[in-house]
């Protein structure tokens, strides 16, 4: 079945999110957790909190639909060593974080989507996969 990606899913997405205690709302285009490849419609409004995490086995690509957001990345030792903005007026549409990359981000902007995609199966982050602050 054809899935639209249109402003009206995008802001009936938003709401969602805005309205969940999370801040964020995903949409799934994948149809199984088994899926080879897991692509989703992430919506994410200011204050939202995820954690330093990071995917040992597949790399993670967002591109930015709506909004804005700050992507940081860190070492081992919890030390940012590089930030960058996805905006799409100033020519910064989207990411590839490889495998293993501990990573976070901060939205700048209410109404921020982004397409967001990851190698299937579905693996759930485990403990040793959250950089503790």
């Amino acid at each position: 079945m054809m899935k639209l990606i249109d402003e009206k899913l995008l802001d009936k997405l938003t709401e969602s999110a805005s309205q969940n205690v999370r801040l964020r709302m995903n949409y799934n285009f994948h149809t199984s957790s088994d899926s080879k490849a897991q692509k989703l419609l992430n919506a994410l409004e200011p204050g939202t909190i995820l954690q330093i995490h990071r995917h040992l086995n597949s790399s993670e690509t967002f591109i930015l639909l709506k909004g804005r957001l700050r992507i940081l990345f860190y070492d081992d030792n919890k030390k940012i060593t590089d930030s960058i903005e996805l905006n799409i007026s100033k020519g910064n549409f989207g990411i590839d974080i490889p495998a293993g990359q501990w990573h976070t981000l901060e939205v700048l902007e209410s109404g921020t989507v982004i397409f967001e995609v990851k190698e299937g199966p579905y693996s759930a982050i485990t403990a040793e996969d959250i950089l503790a602050k």
